[in-house]
């Protein structure tokens, strides 16, 4: 694990953490994090290895085979392990569920902080909040990645469709949202047209206003550059498709929090439209302000830990789940269900979200 926290926060973030930590050592086993539940604490691993696991059901073919591959027990599944540089405790911070339980694996000692003094330290310091925001997203991508390699082209990896303006213009401000459509540009996309390729430059960052897209990844693990070139000469490898992306979709956003080229290929399924947000003015934009730095990593790290607890989720290892034209029971506790502070954030995201397509319309 890169030591992100080190990379990304200054020497006066890091002195006001460990200012306000303690530090703790855990035995074997501990629990530091369970499903469902809400922390009060924020972890920095200092030393030793924690693995964060979902609850299987005895129910579900698809964890008890999974399981069998693994050598895995029944009582729960580990979907990533972690070592020195990674956190525990942030779900809380950016308001998205955990759906995993996180112990140690082996004896570990923690730098712990709590999490009503760090979410006051974000409230009070703009700058501080962008670098811890944004090094909470890039934690997130890497967690995202690793376990789509790690499914590779299994069929869990299909992701079902998010509306990415939900949670990113939940974050925002209105004259973010002014900023974004004074300095976006439209875009008509062909079906079949590739907006992104897997392991290339990233021109700008992409919301999807109209139309469907497909998102797929390539089998191939050669150099990005013999992938790019064999597609520009016709030469397909063999893909798969893991998601569609319908309006209010998000794309280009890994680029811009540590430059990360795209782990899949984005290509229009119909007829669609963009609006493009170039990356020089959005890179120069993010240094100039800080607050809306602030704003939109926190958004980005949002996002980001949705699609990974997402797709844990699509895993099939949730006990109490909702499925479209289920019948809901109000003495059940679904584990994908949000709370009233989460529904009202993206109400007045989809409010913001039709704003701006409005706007759009008299450009």
């Amino acid at each position: 694990m890169r030591e992100v926290l080190l990379q990304e926060l200054s020497n006066s973030d890091i002195d006001w953490m460990l200012t306000t930590s303690h530090k703790r050592e855990i035995a074997d086993g501990t629990v530091l994090a369970q499903a469902g539940k809400t922390g009060d604490t924020f972890h920095i691993l200092l030393e030793g290895t924690l693995i964060a696991t979902v609850s299987q059901t005895r129910h579900n073919p698809l964890a008890r085979a999974f399981a069998t591959i693994e050598g895995d027990g029944i009582a729960g599944l580990e979907v990533a392990r972690f070592s020195s540089g990674e956190v525990v405790g942030e779900n809380s911070l950016i308001g998205v569920p955990s759906t995993t339980n996180i112990q140690a694996l082996e004896k570990s000692l923690l730098m712990s902080i709590p999490l009503d003094q760090l979410a006051a330290k974000l409230k009070q310091d703009a700058g501080f909040s962008a670098r811890f925001y944004r090094a909470i997203a890039i934690l997130y991508s890497d967690r995202l990645q690793n376990l789509i390699s790690r499914l590779g082209r299994s069929k869990l990896v299909q992701m079902q469709p998010i509306r990415d303006v939900l949670f990113i213009f939940g974050k925002l401000h209105d004259s973010d949202l002014d900023w974004f459509t004074a300095n976006g540009k439209l875009k008509r996309i062909a079906p079949q047209e590739i907006l992104l390729r897997q392991g290339g430059p990233v021109d700008a960052l992409y919301v999807l206003l109209q139309g469907q897209m497909a998102v797929s990844i390539s089998s191939n693990q050669d150099n990005p550059l013999t992938r790019i070139f064999a597609t520009l000469e016709g030469n397909k490898a063999s893909e798969q498709e893991i998601a569609k992306l319908y309006k209010g979709e998000i794309m280009g956003e890994a680029t811009f929090i540590d430059g990360r080229l795209p782990y899949a290929d984005i290509k229009a399924v119909e007829d669609s439209l963009v609006l493009a947000i170039a990356r020089s003015e959005l890179l120069a934009k993010l240094q100039q302000d800080v607050g809306f730095a602030a704003r939109f990593y926190r958004a980005i790290a949002t996002l980001l830990s949705d699609r990974f607890q997402g797709l844990l989720n699509r895993m099939g290892y949730r006990r109490h789940t909702y499925s479209p034209g289920q019948t809901l029971s109000e003495k059940v506790k679904y584990e994908d269900e949000l709370d009233s502070d989460i529904l009202e954030q993206m109400s007045l995201a989809a409010v913001r979200f039709d704003w701006m397509l409005e706007n759009l319309k008299a450009i």
